[in-house]
């Protein structure tokens, strides 16, 4: 790996018109649409998808990457090259992320330094996507649990059925929520309220595999998308639940438990009827025996 070179775009620097002052006439127009396209949308993988055709004129290159922190995007196709060449980008003097060039043939001096002129079109794009999926993520987040919320649900919902139809595959949905928990609330308070639901996220986070997907719609009521279902696999998630209920200690101070209900998708389903017999397994759940899961 070679050294990192730091792009640096500051505020005082930048300026959209600056960057047209050189150059023929060609190459100002063909800035001027890149920079254009590169304006035109907020998805990271979008904008390294055009990034890199332009890059690929000046390098060889099989794999263009961004990467910040948990976010990580790649072109399409990308794949290993002989070689990697990193840059780090910067923002008025912030860090805002590290390109990686997969390239198959040295970088000349002379390209190395459109690479960097380049590098100044991509800067604000990126930083303005990055800004725009965090937003998206804290509108599809419960504040209080950090669980995905109930608009997220509906979105993963309709993929993992789409998913599962496509491959034929078996995706299972568990809903859940608190017994009594209105009067441990009244009785105790919001706050304790508030800490309780918490805990429950916790554990409901700890008993799912890393494929499946736990969601709070509001009050106490919960959701865990299940991917690649079976039976066996909804028994050890109901296992785990009931272990790490127990294990907690708030919820054990507060005899806290819960009631869970499941169900299969059939090829008819679409994801209210999906939804409705979980919540009816639930309900049935709820006049019944605490966390034993009944299948509808």
């Amino acid at each position: 790996m070679q050294t990192l070179d730091l792009i640096d775009s500051r505020a005082y620097e930048y300026n959209a018109f600056k960057i047209f002052e050189s150059g023929n006439t060609e190459n100002t127009q063909r800035k001027l649409a890149l920079m254009e396209q590169l304006q035109c949308t907020l998805e990271l993988d979008n904008i390294l998808n055009i990034f890199a055709m332009e890059a690929a004129k000046y390098i060889s290159l099989s794999g263009l990457y961004f990467t910040q922190g948990d976010v990580r995007t790649a072109i399409r196709g990308s794949r290993q090259g002989k070689a990697e060449r990193q840059f780090s980008l910067k923002l008025n003097n912030e860090f805002l992320g590290v390109l990686t060039y997969a390239i198959n043939t040295p970088i000349s001096v002379a390209n190395n330094k459109i690479l960097e002129e380049l590098h100044q079109y991509i800067i604000h794009p990126i930083n303005n996507a990055i800004k725009y999926k965090n937003a998206m993520a804290l509108a599809m987040q419960d504040s209080l649990t950090g669980l995905a919320n109930r608009r997220y649900f509906d979105e993963q919902l309709k993929r993992a059925m789409h998913h599962a139809n496509r491959h034929k595959r078996q995706v299972g949905l568990m809903v859940a929520d608190l017994n009594k928990f209105k009067i441990v609330n009244d009785t105790h308070g919001h706050n304790i309220g508030d800490e309780i639901l918490k805990s429950f996220a916790k554990a409901l986070q700890v008993s799912v595999r890393d494929s499946d997907s736990v969601f709070r719609f509001g009050g106490d009521e919960f959701a865990i998308i299940v991917e690649e279902a079976s039976e066996q696999s909804l028994y050890v998630i109901e296992m785990r639940i009931k272990d790490a209920i127990s294990n907690d200690a708030l919820l054990t101070k507060y005899n806290v438990s819960c009631s869970l209900g499941y169900t299969f998708m059939n090829r008819a389903d679409d994801e209210k009827s999906f939804f409705e017999r979980a919540d009816q397994a639930l309900y049935k759940q709820k006049h019944g025996r605490p966390l034993t899961l009944s299948i509808v």
